[in-house]
C-alpha cells in the first residue's frame, strides 16, 4: 500500500507541474516560469535521491536511477525575446509544407534558445519538444569522422593505413579478391575525403538492396558488410586518391573500420567513447519501420511528389520510402544515427575549435578535418571555408538536417521530419531562414540550456506529461 501511495503522489506531482507548465506558457510570464523550473529541478532531485533499493519494482516505476540528459520543453525558450524568430520559423515550416522541425541555436558556448515546431505526428497533432529525436541522415558522417580521428589520436589506426589486403585493417576472408585490385591501396585518408574510388555513376550501392540481394544470391535485407562484398565485385571509377566523389559507401566502410579497430559495435564505441563524454546519452541507431521507433522519436512524412518503393524486405509490397522503402539501417556510419537538436549542439562545440567549451579532439585533428589546404578537408563536415564557417546536412525520406558552425561563436541546428520537394536546395531556404531568425533574437539569455543536466528515472517520459 506504501508503494502504491508513493506512486499516486508522484503521478499528482508530476500533472501538478504539468498544468503550472501550460499557464506559464500562456501568461508569458518569465518569473512564473523560472519558479517551476526551480521545483522541477528540486522535484528530480528528490526522487533522484531516493535510495534504489528503497523502491521496489512496481506499476512501471524503475528500480534504478540511470543519467539521462534533462527534457528540456519548449516553455523553456518560451521568452519574447524570442517572439519574432519563432514567427519566422513557423513561417518557413508552413510555406515548404513542414510538418515538425526542431531549432537549437548556441551562442558563444552556451546553448540559448532549444524549441519544436509544429508536430513529431499529425494524426495525433503531438507537439515537437527539443527531446524529440529525429533521423539525422548524412549529420551521422561527421559522428563517424571524429570517432576515427579518435582512434587516429589513440595510436590505434593511421590515417594512411590501407583499408584492404593482408595488411589492411579490414583483412577478412570475406573481403577478399576484389575484381579491382586498387582497392588495396585504398587508405582511411582516402575514405575520410570521399577518394576511395568509387561514385554514384551507376547508383548509390547503399540503396539497392534488392539488386544486391539478387546478385549475391541472398535473402533480403542486405547489411553493410553484404553492401560492401558487392561493390568489391565491380570495379572502382577512379583510381583511389585521383578524384572525388561523394560516397555514402565509403563511410559506411569506415564504421566498419571503427569496429574492427576497436573491438566493440560501431554504434557503442560511438556512445562510449565520444557521445557520453560530450553529455549525449540519447543519440542512438535509427531503424527502419514505424513500429520500431525509439522513445520520443518523430514520424516522418515524404513530400507529394515522392512515391512508394519496394519493401527493402524482399516481400514484393510498395511502401513509403521512410517505412521500410530504404535502409537506413544499413548505412550505418554513413546515415543511421538519431539525435535530438540539442545533442547536435553538444557535439558541435566539442569540435568546434573554440576555446568556450574543450573539444574532444586535438587542434591537429580539428585542422585535418576543415582546413581545406591539406587536400582532404572536409572531413566529416560537408563544407568547411576558410573564414570559419564549417556546416554539415543530412537527408533521407521524410527528414531533412542542417547544423552550421560560425566564425563569430554562433551555432545553430535545424531538424525537419518531412522531406522536401526541392531535394538538397533546402538547405539553402534553411540557412537563410535562420540568418533572418538570430537577426531578430534583439537580446541574448545569459542562461546555458546545456548547464540543465539532472539524473532522471529511466521511466521518466515528459511525452506523458508535458503534451
Amino acid at each position: 500500500m506504501k508503494i502504491q501511495l508513493f506512486i499516486e503522489i508522484i503521478i499528482a506531482l508530476l500533472r501538478l507541474i504539468k498544468n503550472t507548465f501550460y499557464f506559464c506558457q500562456r501568461e508569458k510570464s518569465k518569473l512564473l516560469n523560472r519558479i517551476i523550473k526551480i521545483l522541477l529541478v528540486a522535484f528530480l532531485l528528490l526522487l533522484a535521491s531516493l535510495n534504489p533499493g528503497a523502491v521496489e519494482s512496481s506499476a512501471g516505476l524503475t528500480d534504478k536511477l540511470v543519467p539521462e540528459n534533462i527534457r528540456l520543453m519548449n516553455s523553456f525558450s518560451a521568452g519574447k525575446e524570442f517572439d519574432a524568430a519563432t514567427t519566422t520559423v513557423n513561417t518557413f515550416l508552413r510555406k515548404w509544407s513542414i510538418a515538425g522541425a526542431s531549432v537549437a541555436i548556441a551562442k558563444e558556448g552556451k546553448l540559448i534558445f532549444a524549441r519544436g515546431f509544429g508536430f513529431t505526428d499529425t494524426s495525433s497533432l503531438t507537439e515537437t519538444q527539443p527531446y524529440n529525436l529525429f533521423r539525422i541522415a548524412s549529420i551521422s558522417k561527421l559522428v563517424t569522422a571524429i570517432a576515427i580521428m579518435k582512434l587516429s589520436e589513440e595510436g590505434k589506426l593511421s590515417l594512411d593505413g590501407k583499408v584492404f589486403g593482408p595488411e589492411g585493417i579490414l583483412n577478412d576472408p570475406y573481403f577478399d579478391n576484389p575484381k579491382d585490385e586498387r582497392v588495396y591501396d585504398i587508405t582511411i585518408a582516402q575514405l575520410l575525403s570521399h577518394e576511395g574510388g568509387w561514385t554514384q555513376r551507376y547508383g548509390d550501392q547503399m540503396f539497392m538492396p534488392l539488386v544486391i540481394a539478387e546478385d549475391l544470391g541472398v535473402q533480403p535485407p542486405v547489411d553493410t558488410k553484404t553492401i560492401l562484398r558487392f561493390a568489391l565485385n565491380k570495379n572502382l571509377h577512379y583510381a583511389p586518391g585521383k578524384g572525388r566523389a561523394y560516397s555514402n559507401l565509403g563511410y559506411s566502410v569506415l564504421g566498419l573500420i571503427v569496429e574492427k579497430v576497436s573491438g566493440m559495435a560501431y554504434d557503442e564505441y560511438c556512445k562510449e567513447k565520444i557521445l557520453q563524454p560530450m553529455g549525449i546519452y540519447d543519440m542512438t541507431l535509427a531503424h527502419n519501420l514505424a513500429t520500431e521507433k525509439a522513445p520520443f522519436e518523430v514520424s516522418y512524412y515524404e513530400s507529394s511528389n515522392m512515391g512508394p518503393k519496394p519493401s527493402i524486405f524482399g516481400t514484393g509490397e510498395l511502401v513509403p520510402p521512410s517505412n521500410g522503402g530504404n535502409d537506413i539501417r544499413a548505412l550505418g556510419g554513413a546515415g543511421a544515427w538519431l539525435s535530438s537538436a540539442p545533442d547536435l549542439i553538444r557535439l558541435l562545440l566539442s569540435v568546434d575549435g573554440f576555446n568556450t567549451k574543450p573539444d574532444i579532439l586535438n587542434d591537429k585533428s580539428i585542422t585535418f578535418m576543415t582546413d581545406n589546404s591539406n587536400g582532404y578537408a572536409p572531413v566529416g563536415w560537408k563544407g568547411t571555408v576558410i573564414d570559419g564557417t564549417w556546416w554539415r546536412t543530412g537527408s533521407f525520406s521524410g527528414t531533412a538536417g542542417m547544423m552550421k558552425r560560425q566564425p563569430d561563436g554562433l551555432s545553430w541546428v535545424v531538424l525537419l521530419n518531412t522531406s522536401a520537394w526541392n531535394g538538397p536546395d533546402i538547405y539553402s531556404y534553411i540557412d537563410r531562414m535562420m540568418i533572418k531568425a538570430v537577426s531578430q533574437i534583439e537580446s541574448w539569455p545569459d542562461e546555458d540550456l546545456l548547464s540543465q543536466s539532472l539524473p532522471l528515472p529511466l521511466t521518466f517520459t515528459p511525452d506523458k506529461f508535458f503534451k
